[in-house]
Order: structure tokens, then C-alpha cells, then sequence
């Protein structure tokens, strides 16, 4: 059976393939062949994608971007759908799941939703649950730098603390909206804010996520 990861690549590659190069994206400053870029570049240069979380790695990091969005659009496209190498880490089908799900996930977003004519995208339900059991795992990092008490909530009642402090606002909303809201996209997360009117406006400029 395919996993969540696996079916959010290719659906990555395919709103990156329909979008063009020139698309914009949700991503500050990038168009979709940078997008793409960073895609291929976190898979298949290890050495460059330390440069994400290491500044020390940071200018390995826009070599190797700058070369890979050099490269023809198609092929950044087809890197994508095929996978990392065999050798990579995320070859491996439990860590790809892990590493994954939630990156294809927000990223797929970031395509469909900078467009004029996006919609709404249903997720089932088992892809949702695993959403949410990731976000669980990473509230409290991708909340660590809210200016205020976040709390997240499912429909269902289901919580999770991202950040404490007060005062406190609550997000609720569908998994995959949360996770898109935690990952600094607040702006095009379909959710709920409940809180006090200055602390609910902090939190939707704060620079959430990893």
C-alpha cells in the first residue's frame, strides 16, 4: 500500500508540473522551480540541506539551491517524483513516512493554495489522524516562538498545547489546516482563533514552525 508520504509526492510534482516554473508559491520568495529546488536539494545533497537548520551550511546550502533551479524545470520534476537515491535515508520507507508526510504535505499547499482558483482539498480521514499525531509530536516546536499561549484543537475536541504563556489563544480547525497554520502559514490556514483581539493578532504575524 502506497503511504502518505509516497501519494504527497506525487501529488507535489504534479501541482508543481501544472503550476510552471513561474508559479508562485507560499514560500517568501520563491516560485515553484525554487520550491522544486528545495525539494531535490533535501533529498539528494545531505551535505547543502544541513544548511536549513546549521547557518554555518547556510551558503552550501544556496550553492546547491542556485544549482538545481538552474537545472531544466522537467527535471527537477521527475527528481521529485522518483525519490531520493537508494543510498539516502529517506529511501527508507519508515523514515520517509516520518520525515515526509507533513514536508509533501505543506508544500503541496503552498502550491495549490498561492493560486487564484484553489479550493479546498478533502483529506481522508486515516490521513488526517496521521497528520494530527505528527502535530502532537511537533507542537511545542513549530510553537516554541509564539508570543502568546497557543493552544491547538481539532473539531472533535481533541488538544494540544504548542505554547505556554498567557494570555492564551486557541486554533481550532482540521488537522491538515493546523499543521498548515504551525508551519507559518497562518495566513491561508482555514481555522478558528479564539483569544484576546491584540493576542490573536501577535499570533498570526509570529513567525511559527521548525
Amino acid at each position: 500500500m502506497s503511504t502518505h508520504a509516497k501519494r504527497e509526492r506525487l501529488l507535489l510534482a504534479d501541482l508543481l508540473e501544472a503550476a510552471g516554473p513561474e508559479a508562485p508559491t507560499l514560500c517568501d520568495g520563491w516560485r515553484a522551480r525554487e520550491l522544486a529546488a528545495h525539494v531535490v536539494v533535501r533529498e539528494r545533497r545531505p551535505d547543502a540541506a544541513g544548511g536549513l537548520l546549521l547557518n554555518v551550511l547556510k551558503d552550501r546550502l544556496d550553492k546547491a539551491m542556485a544549482e538545481y533551479a538552474a537545472k531544466p524545470y522537467e527535471e527537477l520534476i521527475q527528481l521529485i517524483r522518483t525519490g531520493p537515491p537508494k543510498m539516502s535515508l529517506y529511501s527508507v520507507k519508515q523514515i520517509d513516512e516520518a520525515a515526509n508526510a507533513v514536508e509533501f504535505y505543506v508544500h503541496a499547499e503552498d502550491v495549490r493554495r498561492a493560486q487564484p482558483d484553489w479550493s479546498p482539498r478533502a483529506l481522508d480521514p486515516v490521513f488526517s489522524d496521521a497528520l494530527w499525531s505528527r502535530l502532537e509530536k511537533l507542537a511545542r516546536l513549530t510553537g516554541r516562538r509564539s508570543p502568546v499561549g497557543l493552544v491547538l484543537r481539532r473539531p472533535n475536541g481533541q488538544t494540544a498545547v504548542a505554547h505556554k504563556g498567557t494570555p492564551v489563544v486557541t486554533v481550532t480547525g482540521e488537522p491538515g489546516e493546523l499543521t498548515l497554520f504551525c508551519f507559518g502559514r497562518q495566513d491561508a490556514a482555514a481555522v478558528e482563533l479564539d483569544g484576546p483581539k491584540e493576542a490573536v493578532a501577535k499570533l498570526t504575524t509570529a513567525k511559527l514552525g521548525i
